[in-house]
């Protein structure tokens, strides 16, 4: 596990170089000034290089940094990241059951609040209804921990915000445009790129913290994860973005959600609801669709007309309406 606190002696090696990356250092050089072995040095260097980095090593000339890696690295993160709060702490693990898991554990404390814990795969992801996630490597697996002011009744707001948080990080970074499916699915061309679940715990009459779980199926093998779920219950399909004509660093679009992730927080601390049902119906596949949606009181079909209020999916039935605050919903036909 590497966090954004790190001050190891890998870090202080990575850092320098990165710093210096127009020109070659000598390991006596990197010794000298970080005041580590120089074998300690090469043993950084090693796994600099087992993390992704690229490091040319030149007899007489020593070291030099020609590529970052593409994991996402928690330094990689915090680094140029324009949030106040969320974001600025991070954790990476090379693998765990359920970054979800881990951020549970973390939630209550208060200095956790905007931390970001992220794997590069998960043993046991979950997604909603305590449902199976398929998380290889390759993806982009994450969780947020947030200590939110705004009041229990936007709760079930949140999710619907975090959809269009990464739907637009999606349209800025990589200019596709992706929809959003009731209640807080990302999709392409009728297929799940992305799903995210929130925890919620509770104190009182207030929120306590908000867990936010992300999966992005970002460089996946689609037909094998298909072959695993496809007989599941409301499965429709899978899409990855290497799929996509454009690419974009995982980075770039974490960083990028984030920022939009921190936008739809203050507006729900500031009671700004309204802008974000509006801009989440622009993005919609669900609304104007026919829908039947499966929920704990069984299915209900009709056709989904709006978002309510608190997020919830009004459906018309006829002469009569029905708001669904929790389900998940197949769509029928325009």
């Amino acid at each position: 596990m590497y966090s954004s606190f790190d001050s190891s002696g890998l870090v202080k090696v990575l850092t320098f170089l990165q710093t210096h990356n127009t020109e070659y250092l000598s390991g006596q050089d990197l010794s000298d000034v970080l005041r580590i072995s120089r074998v300690a040095i090469w043993k950084h260097i090693k796994k600099i290089q087992e993390l992704g980095y690229n490091v040319e090593s030149k007899q007489k000339l020593g070291y030099k940094l020609t590529s970052n890696s593409e994991a996402l690295l928690p330094w990689e993160i915090t680094r140029g990241l324009k949030t106040k709060l969320i974001g600025q702490q991070a954790y990476y693990f090379d693998s765990i059951n359920s970054t979800q898991i881990q951020a549970l554990k973390m939630a209550s404390d208060s200095k956790n609040n905007g931390a970001v814990i992220v794997s590069e795969k998960q043993t046991g992801g979950k997604g909603r209804t305590g449902r199976k996630w398929i998380s290889p490597k390759g993806g982009i697996w994450f969780s947020v921990i947030l200590h939110p002011k705004f009041d229990i009744s936007m709760t079930t707001l949140f999710p619907i915000g975090a959809a269009l948080a990464l739907s637009v990080a999606l349209e800025k970074t990589l200019k596709i445009f992706p929809e959003v499916k009731w209640p807080n699915d990302v999709t392409i061309k009728g297929k799940k790129l992305a799903g995210l679940l929130v925890d919620a715990s509770f104190e009182s009459n207030r929120i306590e913290n908000l867990v936010l779980g992300v999966g992005i199926n970002f460089d996946v093998d689609t037909k094998e994860i298909e072959k695993k779920l496809k007989d599941t219950p409301n499965f429709y399909g899978v899409v990855s973005l290497n799929e996509q004509k454009k690419k974009v660093r995982p980075v770039v679009l974490v960083q990028s959600f984030l920022v939009e992730l921190e936008k739809i927080f203050q507006m729900l601390n500031s009671k700004q609801t309204k802008k974000i049902i509006s801009e989440w119906t622009k993005r919609s596949s669900t609304i104007g669709m026919n829908v039947e949606i499966d929920t704990s009181d069984g299915k209900v079909k009709g056709k989904a007309i709006k978002l309510g209020d608190d997020g919830s999916l009004v459906v018309s039935k006829g002469n009569v309406t029905e708001k669904i605050v929790a389900g998940d919903v197949n769509h029928l036909s325009k």
